[in-house]
């Protein structure tokens, strides 16, 4: 660091790091601001003209280069305002802040006033003006009989002065925006700023209210106004944490504070302003909206509103931090800003009389919009609800109702409000006249450095010396409005307050207020956070190699993490934890290894210690119980003591050397300041700087040594950089060069970022979601739920609308993707009636008589895609159907391939959008789509399972096998159709059509389709392979293997069949004609079909006794797994229960092993021929009276597997002889009986006669070890779909 310059030498440690003064620059005239897009047809007076920087001191500080074009612009956002003398010219105050590249933040405190113009070049200008704009618009020089103010919009316009505005009918030029050089005084604004590097808002308010003050007041201030400046630049130190700091302004001391290390970072823009702007509800999801990263848009007259409820609501995320674009306040040249396709959060100042619904925003699809003049907020669709809501409302409420504030937006605050919300009025309450004089002596005794007072308590002082200042005592006293009579009570009223005005009791109540309700938000994240180190993944070595692969490594267990948390807390979490702020949150934590903790991060960290020691984890876990923040009390009453017993007090200003004859004073002009006495500080390095020179040595040292035992600094730095800006886009927008060239260069990194964005979530859903399916084949863990796939889908469909919405030409509707796909529908209807014959109408008959039997293909198209979408009527918004169309293209597996075809019209995308557009970058496009095609490598159902009510048409195709005496039947079939959102009811079959469609709502995933028929005529018998069902909205096809007949007297007798689906590959819709179909990939090889055994009679392949144990072993412990998912996502039990792997399978083949199933003339028998002559013979055995020697739960069983055998065989339904044993399966399985059952099959005589001796159910051991197995499944609650149990009466 160089220390030549002794105004940089102490710069980090100061209070402040530049003075500045903007307004009209006499030199250069009247420059209109073509960027801020003004309307020439308005009065000149109402027009925006460019402001300058006229000055700042110093010249610049070193790690806080000065940017004249920034400063300038958030100074005077909407450039200079004209006044008249019949305008009203209240002084405003506005605060701004620079975010640079690196993060970190500079503030801006700005005092506006009006000077009066005095140069007769800029007033003949404004003159002429005012002449060419009265003969092009003749109509506007009639008298307006709205107010001045209201029609004059300053560049401050504030919506709390535009009451006072004079109606004098002398000013009737002025009052209809006119002006007339030789008969109205002409002001023009000025501004004065301090730029900090810390939001000491209040002291700098204060400051700057007070250097005004002097310069309006009727006597000089006590000291050249250079004292001041200079004493604030370079004599007053920040604050060390946890202490307080007294300097002193132009008449009265100001107090700042700041928190000490373990409390909550400085805060000083007031929540107690915020919370009535908004209301306590609006803000609390105004607070969600900023937390899930939506792009933020806050909107007012006033600037300082603006930037009240951005930093209001940035400070309330401790632990975590804003980490996009933030612009409190956006200035009227960086409008084209709106258009970043990234989350933002931005101040936009409305224009007094606009209405909201003319302004135009480019994008609308996941915007919070915030009008806070009208305290109401618009929220983006469908976003997942904050924790514990309405508790949090409900304290906060508390909080505020404490301090007389209505927690209802709009409400008028309960207590009075003091003079500081007027800076031009006198900061001093009249109601404790006797306060001044007991001050001044207080100043007095307390001072041990140089006498210097402030220019009232040093009036007051020489009045009580005797001095024979009387007169310029009275003027002071009268402009201040203190009695000097009062002041001969030297030790009078207010001493109850301890020499206090009521504005420092005003700060006082303001700063206990803003800590006590960011504790209330803190402690949320406290407890939601509690444990969030547990699952922290600390995988790198060393903290070179974490930054070098920081983009491949995965840092947080999210799986585990959401898995620990109570169900309520979900939704909101899955959503949080995806964010930029959690993943840097997570980023500095892993860095806190290798370097010093991040501040926030220290302080949450030590939260949560002490939260530990106080309480035990356990009964805790998974509560969702709200707790209530418990260290409100302690915390406002840190803050009190500082405030109350000053730690600190700086140097007081006092006489420069300064050349005689400068400094002149000329009430109410600011006059010309002498730069060469502010632009260094004092010669002398006071204690404050010394400190920190050694410290930063200390550093300096400390980095030397590390050095060379890490990689080199630079290139260190710039991991670190990169490291740190991973996901992140643009802070903030360039403020200071607005050339072509280089807004091309931002819109170039937003294109760079969003494919980056893009590149990283798909990779993030395909891991994901491969590892859930890795999972289902049984390797590993699965650490994906579906409701972070939810999640995650979200996420692309917010940053497949940000895609849309960059660089649009003209906006349309909210949902930029959905507006793109109307124009394209409306380009493709139009080409389609153009050609001579519609190929829609006989298209599909046409492909129907290609394949007369199996499905005949979909017809896919974008076109297509969106009418399903638009017919659907719960749907209402642009959005929501934008939405819906990408969850059905990605469940379809055609997103990439229909935004392929969307953009290859280039005329349509040249026409809606702009060249730096994301979509009119080719080869970024490209890899865009080639990202987005990886996601047909896996399954969705992201349509299916979240749009559940909507009609959804369904077509059902029976094929036969391929004899036509077996295809032809006389009977009447019925087919009813079962998926885990419900069945279809039963649909009657035109008799040999073998095909339907039917309406029905949502089924969800298919899982079962019962078939039947009324086994009427002469050609009852029906030989069926398998029926095909298709959702005709998503494509989805399933397939229901039967293999068997259905009919009186043939196989089992069943005239109706329960058969289970399996979803089929895209490519085998050819296939199902021919039967075949891709082998599907979770069957394990021992695991063959049981029609294999069941329908062939035994013959072909017969697996082995270890095979068959193997299969039970599976069909269970997929069971097991089933019910260990959480509920949302375990998908079909039917399937796990009697598809080709299931358990009614598995027992099938231990119960055919061994079994005498042919005999004499080749008359099959069945394993339900066993059970019913077993039952038989248990029930012959009780009349008899031999079973009431066994023992009384033997006999109990008996019964109840006599009882559920007699049940089915008297259901109406005709299910066949091995439907029949399905159903006794499942029945056992569902009430917990099967393991109570098998006992007495195995006890039965019969089963000599119908098992060879070799039989597994022969085999007393293994059927105890089935036994054990079978056992495993009664801690589960096993039920069964309708369908399989439809006519059982049990």
């Amino acid at each position: 660091m160089s220390g030549t310059n002794a105004a940089s030498g102490a710069a980090p440690c100061r209070f402040a790091h530049y003075f500045v003064i903007c307004g009209i620059d006499t030199e250069t005239g009247l420059e209109p601001d073509e960027l801020a897009g003004e309307n020439f047809e308005q009065s000149p007076l109402k027009r925006t003209f460019k402001s300058k920087v006229l000055a700042h001191y110093p010249e610049n500080v070193e790690w806080n280069p000065f940017d004249q074009d920034a400063v300038n612009m958030l100074c005077m956002p909407k450039g200079l305002s004209f006044r008249t003398q019949a305008d009203s010219r209240e002084p405003q105050f506005h605060s701004f802040l620079i975010t640079r590249e690196d993060g970190s933040r500079t503030y801006g405190f700005v005092h506006t006033f009006y000077e009066e113009v005095t140069s007769p070049q800029i007033c003949s200008a404004m003159q002429t003006l005012y002449q060419m704009h009265q003969a092009e618009n003749p109509s506007s020089a009639t008298p307006s009989s709205s107010s001045s103010s209201s029609s004059s919009m300053d560049s401050l316009a504030s919506s709390l002065d535009e009451a006072d505005s004079p109606s004098s009918s002398s000013c009737r030029s002025a009052a209809c925006g006119g002006y007339d050089a030789s008969r109205d005084t002409l002001y023009v604004s000025k501004a004065l700023c301090l730029i900090t590097p810390m939001p000491f808002m209040h002291a700098c308010r204060r400051f700057l209210s007070q250097v005004h003050r002097a310069v309006t007041a009727s006597l000089p201030p006590p000291l050249p106004l250079e004292s001041y400046v200079h004493n604030i630049l370079y004599e007053v130190p920040l604050p060390p944490p946890g202490r307080s700091l007294k300097f002193h302004g132009v008449y009265e001391p100001i107090v700042c504070q700041r928190p000490g290390p373990g409390e909550l970072p400085l805060a000083d823009f007031p929540l107690g302003q915020t919370f009535p702007l908004l209301g306590v509800e609006n803000l609390v999801q105004l607070f969600n909206c900023t937390l899930l990263e939506m792009q933020i848009l806050l909107y007012s007259q006033d600037y300082q509103r603006l930037m009240t409820v951005a930093e209001g609501i940035t400070t309330l995320l401790f632990p975590f931090q804003w980490q996009h674009v933030y612009v409190p306040i956006l200035p009227a040249s960086l409008l084209h800003f709106l258009d970043a396709p990234v989350p933002y959060l931005m101040g936009l100042q409305s224009k007094e009389g606009t209405d909201r619904s003319k302004l135009e925003l480019p994008q609308e699809a996941n915007l919070c919009f915030v009008d806070i003049d009208n305290h109401c907020i618009e929220l983006p669709e469908d976003f997942p609800q904050f924790p514990n809501k309405p508790e949090l409302i409900q304290e906060l409420s508390e909080v505020l109702l404490r301090y007389g504030i209505s927690p209802v937006g709009g409400a008028p605050p309960t207590s009075v409000p003091t003079s500081t919300t007027t800076l031009g009025s006198v900061s001093v309450s009249t109601r404790h006249p006797g306060l001044k004089s007991q001050q001044a002596l207080r100043e007095l005794e307390d001072d041990g450095r140089n006498g210097n007072l402030g220019g009232e308590q040093l009036a007051v002082l020489e009045l009580l010396q005797g001095n024979a200042t009387l007169e310029r005592l009275q003027a002071l006293a009268k402009r201040t409005g203190v009695r000097v009579e009062a002041l001969r009570g030297v030790g009078g009223e207010g001493e109850a307050q301890g020499g206090r005005t009521a504005v420092d009791e005003e700060e006082l109540r303001n700063a206990k207020l803003n800590v006590q309700l960011r504790e209330v938000f803190a402690s949320r994240f406290t407890m939601m956070f509690a444990d969030y180190e547990a699952f922290v993944i600390q995988s790198a070595p060393d903290l070179e190699s974490w930054l070098t692969n920081r983009e491949q490594m995965h840092n947080f267990d999210k799986a585990s993490f959401l898995s620990d948390q109570p169900e309520p807390y979900l939704p909101f979490l899955s959503h949080f934890i995806e964010t930029q702020m959690f993943a840097t949150f997570i980023d500095n934590k892993i860095m806190s290894q290798w370097e010093e903790k991040e501040p926030l991060l220290r302080v949450f960290d030590g939260r949560i210690d002490k939260a530990r020691l106080y309480n035990v984890r356990a009964p805790s876990l998974r509560s969702s119980n709200y707790q209530r923040c418990t260290i409100l009390k302690e915390s406002a009453q840190a803050i009190e003591q500082r405030l109350l017993k000053i730690d600190h007090t700086a140097i007081h200003p006092h006489l420069l050397d300064m050349k005689i004859g400068q400094g002149k004073y000329e009430q109410g002009f600011f006059p010309k300041l002498q730069s060469d006495v502010l632009s260094v500080g004092p010669t002398n390095n006071n204690r404050w700087s010394n400190r920190t020179a050694t410290a930063q040595r200390r550093k300096d040292r400390h980095r030397q040594q590390t050095e060379h035992l890490t990689l080199d600094n630079d290139l260190k730095e710039k991991y670190m950089q990169e490291a740190r800006s991973l996901g992140k886009n643009l802070r903030q927008p360039k403020l200071s060069d607005l050339s072509p060239a280089v807004i091309a260069q931002t819109n170039w990194k937003f294109v760079e970022g969003l494919l980056k964005e893009c590149r990283m979530k798909t990779k993030r859903m395909l891991v994901e979601k491969m590892g859930r399916e890795a999972v289902e084949l049984g390797h590993g863990e699965a650490n994906i739920t579906g409701l972070e796939e939810n999640t995650l889908i979200a996420s692309l469909c917010d940053l497949l609308e940000r895609i849309w919405s960059h660089g649009l030409q003209v906006k349309q509707g909210k949902s930029a993707l959905w507006s793109h796909l109307l124009h394209y529908q409306a380009r493709e209807e139009t080409l389609e009636q153009q050609q001579a014959e519609s190929p829609v109408s006989n298209g599909p008959e046409r492909r129907k008589s290609e394949s007369s039997l199996g499905m005949p293909s979909l017809r896919e198209s974008v076109i297509q895609d969106m009418r399903h979408i638009q017919s659907m009527g719960e749907i209402k918004t642009d959005v929501g159907r934008a939405r819906a169309w990408i969850r059905l293209s990605l469940e379809k597996k055609l997103l990439s391939q229909h935004l392929k075809r969307l953009l290859s019209r280039q005329a349509l995308t040249k026409k809606l959008y702009k060249r730096y557009a994301f979509l009119r970058c080719e080869e970024e496009k490209e890899q865009f789509l080639f990202h987005l095609l990886s996601l047909n490598t896996v399954d969705y159902f992201c349509f299916t399972s979240v749009f559940t009510t909507i009609m959804i048409p369904y077509r059902a195709v029976i094929i036969p096998i391929k004899k036509l005496s077996n295809a032809m039947t006389t009977s009447n079939p019925w087919v009813c159709v079962s998926g885990e959102l419900g069945d279809s009811g039963v649909r009657q079959i035109t008799k040999n059509v073998l095909e339907m469609t039917f309406d029905c709502q949502n089924l969800g995933k298919l899982t079962t389709v019962q078939l039947g028929h009324d086994n009427s005529g002469l050609l009852a018998k029906w030989l069926v392979d398998c029926v095909m069902v298709r959702n005709e909205i998503t494509g989805h096809t399933y397939k229901f293997p039967c293999g068997r007949w259905l009919g009186k007297g043939v196989d089992d007798g069943s005239l109706e069949r329960v058969l289970i689906g399996e979803l089929t590959s895209p490519n085998a819709d050819e296939d199902c004609g021919r039967g075949c179909r891709t082998p599907d990939m979770q069957h394990s090889p021992g695991q063959t079909r049981r029609a294999s055994i069941t329908s062939m009679g035994g013959r072909g392949y017969k697996p082995t006794s270890a095979q068959i144990q193997e299969a039970i072993g599976e069909a269970v412990n997929s069971i097991c797994k089933h019910f260990h998912k959480p509920e949302k996502e375990r998908g079909s039990l039917t399937i796990l229960l009697c598809g080709e792997v299931g358990l009614v399978g598995a027992l099938e083949l231990f119960f055919h092993n061994g079994f005498k199933s042919a005999r004499l003339f080749q008359k099959t028998v069945f394993v339900w021929d066993f059970v019913e002559k077993a039952v038989a013979y248990m029930e012959s055995a009780d009349q008899m009276g031999d079973m009431q020697e066994t023992a009384e739960p033997l006999g109990l069983t008996c019964v109840s597997l006599c009882h559920y055998v007699s049940a089915i065989n008297s259901s109406p339904r005709n299910i066949g002889k091995d439907g029949k044993f399905q159903l006794l399966v499942c029945l056992g399985a569902r009430d917990r009986l099967l393991i109570q059952w098998l006992p007495l099959l195995v006890e039965c005589p019969v089963i000599q006669r119908m098992y060879e001796e070799s039989a597994l159910l022969r085999d007393r051991t293994t059927v105890n070890d089935l036994i054990a197995v079978l056992q495993t499944l009664h801690d589960f609650p096993i039920t069964l779909e309708a369908s399989l149990v439809k006519g059982i009466d049990l």
